[in-house]
């Protein structure tokens, strides 16, 4: 089993390797794990065929992670590998430690991880970790290199620096109706990244995960 059987596998969730590595004792990752895989959403299509699994149709909450166990899961098995979550904690896997190991992801000047990839819109679904060692390409540079840094003046109440996330400006401008904006297409500052403008993500997943961030009343 190499890397490109397993693209081949999550291609049919509209999923993919968001990086890899291999990890020490430091990292944190499973026992026994010889290669470690991040898992993102495959793009374009991604919202349109997560949206017609079972999971959003039965009502119950979390839906999006519980597609993410059920079909990562699965994959594991299939693998005989082990599934690691972002979420179900605490304890929490260190998937932003994991996420820099990869050399695919990187802290951008607004601090958020950006993907050579997915830009700002980064967001990981799960993880693989392999009991076997498979190659692994070589990563891409950092994608904010040369980049005029848009992501920087973005954000209406400059809750986003390179000191840090003010999550109580950002909550209290969604709360506005100029936040409105930033509820139903995404966080401005993620969109003005132009590796997220070539993403693919649509603006309805944006709005469902600023949805979980920022209930409304």
């Amino acid at each position: 089993m190499g890397l490109d059987d397993i693209e081949a596998r999550l291609a049919a969730h509209h999923l993919s390797v968001f990086g890899g590595f291999h990890p020490d004792a430091q990292d944190g990752a499973p026992k026994d794990c010889a290669t470690l895989l991040m898992l993102g959403p495959r793009e374009p299509g991604f919202w349109a065929h997560v949206t017609a699994e079972p999971e959003f149709k039965d009502g119950q909450p979390d839906p999006m992670d519980r597609w993410s166990r059920r079909v990562i899961g699965h994959l594991a098995c299939d693998l005989g590998a082990k599934a690691v979550f972002p979420f179900g904690g605490p304890p929490f896997a260190p998937f932003i430690r994991w996420a820099q190991r990869s050399g695919r992801a990187h802290v951008s000047p607004v601090t958020l991880l950006v993907h050579d990839t997915a830009g700002l819109m980064l967001s990981y679904r799960g993880a693989l970790a392999l009991r076997e060692t498979l190659a692994l390409p070589e990563a891409p540079g950092i994608p904010c290199t040369g980049c005029t840094r848009p992501c920087v003046t973005a954000c209406p109440v400059n809750a986003l620096t390179d000191t840090g996330y003010d999550t109580d400006a950002c909550h209290a401008f969604l709360d506005t109706d100029a936040g409105r904006d930033c509820l139903t297409m995404g966080c401005r500052a993620r969109r003005a990244c132009p590796v997220s403008q070539s993403y693919g993500r649509l603006p309805e997943q944006s709005a469902f995960h600023m949805t979980s961030f920022h209930p409304c009343p």
